[in-house]
């Protein structure tokens, strides 16, 4: 059982870190702590709610209002499922913009910051290393091209009954790329002493692997 050390995963968007992390969590009986689809929730009530965002009386309610819990892979929002409802291209682009807002980092990170104090966690994001958990043991960045991210996630909806088109996709994920990058608050980077892992070449279990090698065995 590891319960030792935090390991924190960046990266850009559609790069797979949720889905590496899921897998590196069951081999080291580790938790996996989901940051992305915490902002993808309280982007999909701000949406759903048509909340404007430049109202921060109306911000900082809604923030109030919201309440998101995990039960293995089923993520709930306010006790609803919306694990598949905060996957969309649409949510996708609306949670690039709402995580720059600083009421909703603020919010974010502390709530994480909390549950990862007790060690044991891999948290995933655009801002672990160098926002949420600038001291956890290992750090890592992922990385791909955004044609390899495109077709990966035009693949993943397409499995999952989600109209897609690849071309709007590649576009989306070239403009979140530089919202992410571009943002006045914690913008998307690479620690200085974060590894970085590029797997526009790399298959699942390359990955994996490539992230347990990283694992210091004492831990």
């Amino acid at each position: 059982m590891n319960h030792k050390i935090n390991i924190a995963i960046d990266g850009t968007s559609g790069v797979g870190k949720s889905t590496i992390a899921d897998i590196v969590a069951q081999k080291l009986d580790m938790t996996h702590l989901d940051t992305g689809a915490m902002y993808r929730c309280v982007a999909y009530y701000l949406v759903s709610n048509h909340v404007d965002i430049q109202d921060s009386t109306a911000l900082e309610k809604a923030l109030h209002d919201i309440h998101i819990r995990f039960d293995d892979k089923v993520v709930y929002l306010n006790d609803v499922d919306v694990s598949k409802a905060i996957r969309t291209n649409e949510i996708s682009m609306a949670t690039s913009k709402v995580a720059a807002l600083e009421p909703v980092r603020k919010k974010m990170v502390a709530l994480q910051q909390e549950i990862a104090k007790e060690k044991g966690y891999i948290l995933d994001g655009r801002d672990i290393c160098t926002v949420v958990l600038p001291d956890a043991e290992v750090k890592i960045f992922m990385s791909a091209s955004p044609s390899a991210r495109a077709d990966r996630r035009y693949k993943e909806y397409i499995n999952q009954g989600i109209d897609a088109d690849y071309d709007e996709i590649l576009h989306d994920i070239e403009q979140r790329d530089y919202q992410d990058s571009h943002r006045a608050i914690s913008p998307l980077k690479k620690a200085e002493d974060a590894t970085e892992i590029d797997t526009s070449n790399m298959g699942i279990q390359q990955v994996v692997e490539a992230v347990l090698k990283l694992i210091p065995v004492d831990a």
